[in-house]
């Protein structure tokens, strides 16, 4: 596939971003990050009073906008407590399995001094524990973490100025290899970060126009479920959200190419608007499939509990051992991106969009089988 989007500059984004702790609810320095960013390509970002971005590139129309939206936050925990063996227990920030958090090295940003650590089961010696080891139950009250500092005690670890509540974020130990696979924690949704922002400096290099305004959208709160549900002004008409797809066994969704999802656990996404991004696609022979995520929601939802009028899409780059040990390929990064490219470019084609309330003739039209009335 012949593409317009900078594959190096991408790279080196998500790389960038990876290098940003930002679980939900610590997210100030990645947002300071990807304004810095977005201020270098020429837009101007406003930041909501938590931190959400919004930067619009002008296009032809201001009203019947488009949005896209990727989120800055990531998993990560809490402390939930601290024992009487100066070990920390923890609580999951997002929802995640503490199976991928054993072994997981970490840092705790304490209200005194930033520490690091280990996030270990609770019967982690073999020599000690002999096949309980692996007998143990899997969950969040049978891991701890240990503290790479002097501590015996609750004492110990509360002069640390270690306290209920600070933010454990978790290493993401990046690995991209030369043959295109992306191995870290936090792809979800850090390259769907860089996929905008890359797809943000073709557009800008290129000297793109679109018909309408095209808000570019990035949350900080999509992991605990909020998502896109205060940063969409009232003009914008349409939302795609970027985000990962679950290339896993019953899935159709792959690690190659751009994955349309047509449905998720809040229900079908927009029918006019699915069917575009697949045109697209195939028009300009960017590789894609379509699949259906059941245990799965995104900012589209969010946005949508949130009371907006709008059509809502996901375009996603498929990822393996999602909110685990994930991988991704660099493919489908690119896939996305330029199926974006071309997007916000695009003509409008349901004129109606531009009101917020029209007559019925000049609603949409689906497939009917009495095409008469």
């Amino acid at each position: 596939m012949k593409t317009v989007i900078d594959a190096d500059y991408l790279r080196d984004r998500l790389q960038a971003l990876l290098a940003i702790d930002s679980p939900t609810g610590f997210t100030d320095n990645v947002v300071r990050y990807c304004s810095r960013e977005l201020e270098r390509l020429g837009l101007k970002p406003q930041l909501t009073r938590r931190g959400a971005i919004r930067a619009i590139s002008q296009g032809g129309r201001r009203q019947g906008a488009r949005a896209i939206v990727s989120h800055v936050d990531t998993l990560g925990a809490q402390v939930k407590a601290i024992k009487e063996n100066g070990r920390l227990s923890l609580v999951s920030i997002g929802n995640w399995s503490a199976r991928f958090a054993e072994g997981a090295r970490v840092t705790i940003y304490g209200t005194g001094d930033i520490h690091r650590g280990t996030i270990l089961p609770l019967k982690a010696s073999g020599h000690t524990f002999n096949e309980e080891v692996d007998t143990q139950p899997t969950g969040w009250e049978h891991v701890e973490l240990r503290i790479d500092a002097i501590t015996g005690s609750k004492r110990d670890t509360g002069a640390l100025g270690i306290e209920i509540g600070d933010v454990v974020a978790v290493d993401p130990q990046p690995e991209f290899l030369d043959n295109g696979f992306i191995n870290a924690r936090h792809l979800d949704d850090k390259a769907g970060v860089a996929i905008m922002l890359a797809t943000i400096e073709a557009f800008q290099r290129e000297q793109s126009t679109a018909p309408v305004d095209i808000h570019w959208l990035f949350t900080v709160a999509e992991e605990v479920g909020v998502g896109a549900s205060s940063v969409i002004l009232p003009e914008v008409a349409s939302l795609v959200a970027v985000d990962n797809g679950t290339s896993a066994p019953g899935q159709n969704s792959s690690e190659f190419g751009a994955t349309i999802c047509m449905a998720d656990e809040s229900g079908p996404f927009d029918y006019h608007l699915t069917r575009k991004l697949a045109e697209l696609c195939m028009e300009k022979d960017i590789p894609y499939q379509k699949d259906i995520f059941r245990y799965y929601r995104s900012d589209a939802a969010a946005a949508i509990e949130a009371g907006h009028d709008i059509r809502t899409a996901l375009i996603t780059f498929g990822i393996d051992a999602s909110h685990g040990y994930e991988r991704i390929h660099i493919d489908a990064l690119l896939s996305v991106a330029e199926a974006l490219f071309h997007y916000v470019s695009s003509p409008i084609e349901i004129a109606r969009d531009v009101k917020e309330f029209a007559t019925v003739q000049s609603f949409t039209r689906q497939p009917e089988k009495d095409p008469t009335v």
